[in-house]
This record gives structure tokens, sequence and C-alpha cells, in this order.
């Protein structure tokens, strides 16, 4: 039980400090919850691409830096940040309670939560309580790191229609860049260089994931006041 709490735990943090983030309109804890197990259910996309990856050869440990980059960029953050993107898209991104900026990036983090939650549980049943504590404050913020970037260009695709598919692409592309250089860099070798620039890499998503969350308060806040988005987007057609 201690494991499994000591798994679950930070997941669940972080999906509470997003919640509690969300001034406006909070969204339904019934479609909160159901985003963070279908995040949950996700994971079964990356474990059929990386087995295949496997069996074809590819590795994290491979015999060239590109084999190493080609496992961590376009097997491991492709396949996960998709999957992921794909939860948000097509089932979070239609619904009526998302109606603000700010809620790309709730969803993202719930769907986010739940797929590292699961991920979690495996890893520490697996390999015990100090892989769990080094994962607290690693693996799992960066995924709520990752998932509140694509969630924050996701958002602003819903409200700047003219921008839509530039945005989603870059959503996901962003998330997928962050995941893969961090997991390119833990990948490579267990040396405290590689380990550095795993950390480096995890703190400037973490960075730009704090000036995002600001950013879409922002305009959450100015969409209440007024009309920002359609001015917005009769500029773009204009």
């Amino acid at each position: 039980m201690i494991l499994l709490a000591l798994a679950v735990a930070p997941g669940l943090a972080i999906s509470m400090l997003i919640y509690a983030l969300d001034k406006y309109e909070r969204e339904p804890l019934g479609l909160l919850l159901k985003c963070f197990f279908l995040g949950m259910a996700s994971i079964i996309l990356p474990l059929i691409v990386q087995s295949s990856a496997l069996m074809f050869g590819f590795s994290e440990s491979g015999d060239t830096l590109f084999n190493t980059a080609f496992f961590a960029y376009a097997v491991v953050a492709l396949s996960e940040e998709l999957a992921k993107f794909l939860v948000l898209y097509l089932y979070a991104y239609p619904k009526k309670a998302f109606n603000e900026p700010f809620d790309g990036i709730v969803y993202a983090v719930m769907i986010g939560m739940g797929f590292a939650t699961l991920e979690n549980i495996a890893y520490v049943a697996k390999y015990g309580m100090g892989t769990g504590v080094a994962r607290m404050f690693l693996s799992v913020p960066a995924h709520g790191a990752f998932a509140v970037l694509m969630g924050y260009y996701v958002g602003l695709a819903k409200f700047l229609p003219h921008k839509k598919e530039e945005l989603l692409r870059k959503g996901l592309l962003v998330a997928v860049f962050f995941h893969g250089t961090y997991d390119f860099f833990l990948f490579t070798g267990n040396n405290l260089f590689f380990f550095g620039a795993a950390l480096v890499t995890l703190v400037f998503a973490i960075r730009n994931s704090i000036r995002a969350i600001k950013k879409d308060r922002a305009l959450s806040e100015k969409l209440h006041d007024n009309n920002y988005f359609n001015e917005e987007d009769n500029r773009g057609q204009s």
C-alpha cells in the first residue's frame, strides 16, 4: 500500500494543482476523471509501438547515437505523446466544457497524469521505493510539463480556428521534442554529464510550462472580459 501511494501521489498532486489554477468555470469532475482514466488506457498504443521496435532491434541502449536518438524521439516520445494527444483531441477537445484556453492545459494534464500514474505504478512495483522517489521528482513532473506545453497550443487552437492545424501540430511536436530530448540524454549513458543534460531539459520544459500557464490564465481572463479571441480570429481571416 505504501508503494502504491508513492506511485499514485505525484500524479494526483499535479492534477489537483492544475485544477486549483483553473480560475474560471472549473471543469466537471466527472469529465476530468474520465480524461485521467483514458490517459491510463492510452498507454496501450506506446506499449505496442515500443514492443514492436524492440522486436526489430531498436532499443534505448542503441549501438550508435542515431539509434538511441531514433528510439528516444520516434519510438518512445512520439508514441507516448501521440497517444495522449489523440485522447485530448478526440475526446476532450469537442466537449462544450472546453470553453477557454486554459482548459487545454487542464485536460492535457489530466490525461498526462493518468498515463504517468499507470506507468509509475508499473515501475514502482518492479523496482521498488527508490525508483518511486526518483520518479516523483523527475519522470512524473516531466510528463506534467510535456502535457502543459501540448495543452497550451491545443487550447489556443480551439479559439483561433484559422491557426488550428498549425497550433495542433505545434502542440504535439513541442511535447515530442522535450520528451525525446529528455529521454535521449537519459538513454545515452549513466554518467553525470548526460544526467545533468536531462535535468537541464526538464528545467527548460518546466520553465516553459509555467510561462504557458501564466499566458493561458491571462488569455482566459481576457476572454471573460471581452471578445478577445473573436477579434484575433477576425484579424487572421482579414
